[in-house]
């Protein structure tokens, strides 16, 4: 079996999120940027994937076209893991990390869910995973910077089912008012991506420690600073999670030989797919960390996420990204029921994208 073609499909779909706009990146942010991988086969069969695009959808567009399609069209899919190990060293001029192997992620997914397919069976069973598999859920919410909206909507999340809250807030006072709509029994997590040196890191994770933190997500820059990490979670005695900026299983050898983190967050459109996720959570095993995968994603990059978890990491908790996007590529799969995922069993990643909604949201000539 031959790829046939490769093709980019980015898609910019509107949210909302009840609060503030506070955002990340100082300015507004209103729509998730998604970009597909489409892989399609000499034999007729087609696979989706898809590669972080958040802010920067137009490079990775850019990577996966002019970089990757060139080299694979009329490739034979064989072993996934030498495939993708070459084209890794193919492409390791253009840099390890970032765009490149964003675009590398998403044909790796597209590239699983033809081989789940063309065996007739979902990826969670491919992977030995259970025939009905359910994933549970915590509400990732969006950075507000209000401490009422974020207690609104602690209170929304929980109503709905959700177990456990992250924040992504860097301030007391949001997390404060978190804690108190919450309760002792829920637990919080903070994200704060990577705001601060190690010397302010030591005080604030000092600050937010009465708050009883399941983890406090990457609070230093850099985020490869994996020394002064593990010196901060010792130090503090807060667990640490970190990995959503971190690229292939190397890097995560790394941060766990310095004892960097308690929870390894590795993103499946990000690290190098489902084939780098896998020895990622090789590697945690072995190395005695848990792993609770980044995935504030919609499309593909969620499914995937979600089927590894059910078949290979069944204590992770799946992150469902609480916003509300005005249209939705595999509508039931994307909401939690109580809390929980179902995971489809249909083969591949279990279902296909809607197509309405990539012809309605799609940017340029899809």
């Amino acid at each position: 079996m031959k790829i046939a073609e490769v093709k980019a499909i980015p898609l910019e779909i509107p949210f909302s999120h009840g609060g503030n706009a506070a955002g990340w990146t100082g300015s507004a942010w209103t729509s998730l940027a998604t970009t597909l991988v489409k892989v399609s086969t000499d034999t007729g069969l087609v696979g989706y994937g898809e590669a972080f695009s958040y802010n920067c959808q137009r490079p990775v567009q850019a990577a996966i076209e002019d970089m990757i399609a060139p080299i694979v069209v009329g490739r034979e899919i064989t072993e996934l893991t030498e495939w993708m190990q070459d084209l890794q060293q193919k492409l390791h001029l253009f840099g390890r990390y970032g765009i490149a192997m964003f675009a590398i992620s998403g044909l790796d997914i597209a590239l699983w869910d033809i081989k789940a397919k063309a065996q007739g069976v979902s990826l969670c069973t491919l992977l030995g995973g259970p025939e009905k598999p359910t994933v549970s859920a915590y509400a990732s919410l969006f950075r507000h910077g209000e401490p009422q909206t974020v207690a609104d909507q602690c209170r929304a999340a929980v109503g709905e089912g959700y177990g456990w809250i992250k924040l992504h807030e860097t301030e007391v006072s949001e997390v404060s008012a978190a804690r108190e709509a919450l309760g002792t029994a829920v637990p919080i997590m903070v994200d704060t991506n990577c705001p601060w040196l190690p010397d302010e890191a030591r005080e604030k994770a000092e600050a937010l420690k009465p708050y009883d933190l399941l983890w406090l997500e990457e609070p230093i820059f850099p985020p490869e600073d994996f020394s002064a990490l593990a010196k901060l979670q010792v130090g503090v005695g807060i667990p640490i999670a970190a990995g959503e900026n971190a690229c292939t299983v190397f890097e995560f050898e790394k941060m766990f030989a310095a004892g960097a983190v308690t929870y390894a967050q590795p993103s499946v459109t990000k690290v190098g797919g489902i084939t780098e996720l896998l020895k990622v959570i090789d590697a945690a095993e072995l190395a005695g960390v848990a792993v609770m995968p980044h995935s504030p994603y919609f499309g593909p990059g969620l499914l995937a996420t979600l089927h590894v978890i059910a078949a290979r990491a069944p204590d992770s908790l799946a992150e469902r990204f609480y916003v509300q996007p005005e249209a939705l590529l595999y509508d039931q799969w994307s909401h939690p029921e109580a809390g929980v995922f179902q995971v489809p069993t249909g083969p591949g990643l279990g279902v296909e994208p809607d197509v309405n909604v990539i012809g309605d949201y799609g940017v340029g000539e899809i």
